[in-house]
């Protein structure tokens, strides 16, 4: 088990995934949230067919997936359905987080989560790595991204936590709207060097 786990969010657009590569390919272990929350609900699985059950088979795709767009567009639009959502999955992603977090072998690993404060995931790291960027950079990224429209992105960053809030959580900050993809490797690089000396601590 690892030494440290480190918290990674940020609101959408970010740059989460492109800091996580960074770190990765220093090998240390990243544990997903996203990827976890999608294995969940995997063709077969008790949740997917749960799922399938309360909102109906048109929630899912011919080749038996979930249709992710279709519910996240149900769930945004109806608050009992994303609280019933969410009480089916969350301790579902929670248990295999832990156990994630119990199987990782590198000094310290990372824990990617966009909704580390807003899912009560803090308990589970020992620091948060915030990544931050300004609304404008988020709106901008994302679109060029997801191929979504301004008032979507708005409503998913509407949802998650603000920067302040997500900032004051934080241990450690990058600010990630003006960075050069080389200036992130080396604040990365800095950080690796401060989590290995803590790791020694512990």
């Amino acid at each position: 088990m690892s030494e440290l786990i480190i918290g990674l969010t940020g609101g959408i657009g970010s740059g989460k995934t492109t800091i996580t590569n960074y770190f990765q390919q220093l090998d240390v272990e990243i544990i997903d949230a996203d990827i976890i929350a999608r294995e969940v609900v995997a063709v077969g699985s008790p949740a997917l067919k749960a799922i399938a059950e309360y909102f109906g088979a048109n929630y899912l795709l011919p080749d038996g997936a979930l249709n992710r767009a279709f519910l996240r567009s149900r769930i945004f639009s109806c608050q009992a359905d994303k609280q019933w959502l969410n009480e089916l999955l969350h301790p579902l992603i929670r248990a295999t987080i832990i156990e994630s977090t119990h199987k990782a072998t590198s000094p310290y690993c990372i824990l990617v989560a966009p909704l580390l404060i807003e899912n009560n995931l803090l308990p589970l790291v020992d620091r948060v790595l915030v990544i931050d960027v300004s609304e404008a950079t988020q709106l901008q990224r994302a679109m060029q991204r997801d191929n979504n429209s301004a008032k979507e992105i708005k409503a998913i960053i509407t949802s998650q936590t603000d920067r302040v809030t997500r900032k004051e959580a934080a241990d450690d900050v990058i600010n990630n709207d003006t960075l050069s993809l080389s200036a992130v490797n080396t604040s990365v690089i800095a950080l690796d060097k401060k989590y290995l000396a803590l790791t020694k601590m512990v």
